[in-house]
């Protein structure tokens, strides 16, 4: 009898434990939410209102309206759970990823001008073809945006992880082939399967 008692005791005591950490998890999440909300919609308000310049009341209503409400929809396509420490660390990794991003374009703008400016236009465009190790849908996404925004490449297709992409000539085809845009990529996402050379690199001369 003592022992039932203890048992259903137990019991109790796991079911009320239970009971309070999805309640703490279900506080978590709500919390996340109005985090990812709120900083999708400052993230969008800042950018409607550099790209529009207006201030009159009726273009700033519109313009907070429209934000708000594609911010509500879609909050957790950018910030799927703000709180989440590989969250953060993705952030801080994306922040570090953009000023090296902008520094390839600008040495991409640099390599096409000097191939327009040749007499001889020097031009070799081919479509190369490669599988990515990447997994998740955003990293593929972001993957391809970087190589379209790198002037000499354009991201044509996309089919289950393989990439067709149109280069202006071989030496930048040779230059996405090394895979370090892909491997940074992997980096910013902390894909574990994707080793980081520069990770590798710290570690071997560590060891």
């Amino acid at each position: 009898m003592e022992v039932t008692k203890l048992a259903y005791a137990d019991d109790l005591i796991k079911t009320v434990k239970d009971r309070m950490w999805m309640q703490s998890q279900a506080v978590k999440s709500e919390w996340a939410g109005a985090l990812s909300f709120t900083a999708t919609f400052f993230i969008m308000a800042v950018t409607w209102y550099l790209c529009s310049g207006r201030t009159d009341p009726l273009h700033v209503g519109l313009g907070v309206f429209s934000c708000g409400l594609v911010a509500l929809i879609s909050h957790d396509l950018l910030f799927m759970n703000i709180l989440a420490p590989h969250r953060l660390t993705i952030a801080k990794r994306f922040a570090l990823y953009i000023p090296w991003l902008i520094y390839q374009i600008v040495l991409a703008n640099v390599h096409v001008a000097k191939l327009a400016l040749s007499p001889k236009m020097p031009l070799d465009p081919e479509i190369i073809r490669f599988k990515s190790k990447l997994e998740s849908d955003v990293s593929l996404v972001t993957f391809a945006n970087s190589i379209t925004l790198t002037p000499g490449t354009i991201t044509v297709d996309i089919r289950e992880g393989e990439y067709y992409v149109h280069a202006i000539d071989k030496a930048v085809a040779e230059d996405l082939l090394s895979g370090e845009m892909e491997d940074r990529v992997a980096h910013v996402f902390v894909e574990a399967d994707h080793a980081f050379v520069g990770e590798l690199a710290h570690i071997l001369q560590e060891a």
